[in-house]
């Protein structure tokens, strides 16, 4: 299970994001980087988040320890900024805290990246569909001489307009984009880190995410979605299940000498 912790202080929002994510600090002394129920990508985004972040770390790539995190009300209604005020109050309840990495810096292509690294971080782009981790906007950060992957909300898109399974499961990737693709070919670790994504591993990390952000949005209806936690579980598992399946698809034709 995700740590459980409660928000005691919001220190600044950080606009570098869309969703207006805000440093927080909280019961257990830690400083994180909170990202909101009532952000406009709204409670899908969070179990991106969850689902792709722990896949990462079951994959060996460096990523920020994660928590659930109860925010009060309060803590917004003594925001003097608008919209950091209204969202924090609509957000009151359970958010997503991702560990905040201080003295860290944006990744630049001056970093010198291993490119068995590179390769792993491509292959889970690829297996799940992020269009987020490009020149433009990296979502890698360099902190103690490391690549860390961060920003996974933007994956698994499925899950914004519920479809066919294998529409998704078989759709082409598109590397031109993705800032590390030059570096890292994923075809050369494909066999090591598909033998790693088990039914038994998806099953897992969509135990983490809370029932309720599994439900359908009512600000966002879509007649196919999962009308409850378990049946939303089971077609997240059918989903990644196929596009592993169909790797054959999205991966590049051919691995690079």
């Amino acid at each position: 299970m995700l740590p459980r912790i409660s928000a005691t202080a919001y220190l600044t929002p950080l606009r570098e994001g869309g969703s207006l994510p805000g440093l927080m600090e909280a019961d257990d002394l830690g400083t994180y980087v909170v990202k909101f129920t009532g952000a406009g990508q709204g409670p899908k985004a969070l179990v991106a988040e969850i689902v792709v972040g722990e896949l990462a770390r079951a994959l060996g790539i460096a990523v920020p320890e994660l928590a659930l995190i109860e925010v009060d009300a309060e803590i917004g209604r003594r925001e003097p900024d608008e919209e950091v005020q209204e969202l924090v109050t609509t957000s009151a309840g359970l958010n997503l805290a991702v560990d905040f990495l201080p003295g860290s810096v944006g990744y630049d292509r001056s970093f010198d990246v291993e490119p068995v690294v590179a390769a792993a971080i491509v292959w889970l782009d690829a297996f799940v569909a992020n269009v987020d981790r490009s020149a433009r906007n990296t979502n890698l950060l360099i902190w103690h001489r490391s690549l860390w992957a961060i920003d996974h909300g933007a994956c698994l898109r499925f899950h914004h307009s519920w479809g066919d399974v294998g529409t998704f499961a078989g759709s082409a990737y598109h590397y031109g984009d993705h800032v590390l693709a030059r570096i890292g070919d994923p075809r050369r670790v494909h066999e090591e880190l598909a033998a790693r994504v088990t039914s038994a591993l998806v099953t897992e990390v969509l135990g983490l995410v809370p029932d309720e952000w599994l439900l359908p949005d009512p600000t966002r209806p879509d007649a196919r979605a999962p009308q409850d936690a378990a049946a939303a579980r089971s077609l997240y598992t059918d989903y990644l299940l196929a596009r592993l399946a169909a790797a054959e698809r999205w991966l590049p034709a051919e691995a690079r000498p």
